[in-house]
């Protein structure tokens, strides 16, 4: 079975992949994720997943499949990974009641040739009105950290969730259908 390198590391991403019998090297890339907010989301996901993608590929011998991906919450601007608590809770508030887009650009390239496609899956994802109380009561769970919006869907953060259009998975951090369409499409590498 052929490998993919992942230049990510999310522990999300492996697990997804990992369900799906990939084979998996994980490789992180070191670019800056610094995000221009007068971009188009689609276009700053899928730029950050291309960066990360090139890096790594670089860094491996010729021939190689990298997969990158990058998501991100956008609600009238990017939000990002909150820096601490204090900026979670308002970016929680934010999302109350709301509806919201959960964009993650991937990226898929072959080291050596630099053959690559690009492309974004985007889910639409919509808030219960959470109470300040319930929104300290989820940021004691500590899972806020390191996921942009200062949620994850996978784990508790599901109680926030009203409902959710598009692909469960792009919001957990890889949209796993997208991606096997382009790994056959363009790379020949069928996962099922």
């Amino acid at each position: 079975m052929r490998q993919i390198v992942l230049a990510s590391g999310s522990p999300r991403r492996k697990e997804i992949l990992s369900n799906f019998n990939v084979d998996i090297e994980v490789i992180t890339s070191d670019i800056d994720e610094k995000v221009n907010n007068d971009e188009k989301p689609e276009i700053v996901a899928m730029t950050l997943a291309f960066e990360k993608a090139y890096d790594v590929a670089n860094k491996v011998e010729k021939g190689k499949i990298i997969l990158a991906a990058d998501t991100i919450v956008y609600h009238n601007h990017i939000l990002g990974k909150p820096e601490d608590e204090s900026e979670a809770f308002k970016m929680l508030k934010a999302l109350s009641g709301k509806e919201h887009s959960v964009i993650t650009g991937i990226c898929i390239m072959e080291s050596g040739t630099y053959k690559k496609v690009v492309d974004c899956g985007k889910t639409q994802v919509k808030f219960k009105d959470l109470t300040n109380d319930k929104i300290k009561r989820y940021l004691a769970t500590e899972e806020y950290k390191d996921k942009a919006g200062a949620y994850g869907i996978q784990g508790y953060g599901a109680l926030l969730v009203e409902r959710i259009k598009g692909s469960y998975l792009n919001v957990v951090g890889l949209p796993i259908s997208k991606v096997e369409y382009l790994l056959e499409k363009h790379f020949n590498f069928k996962i099922l």
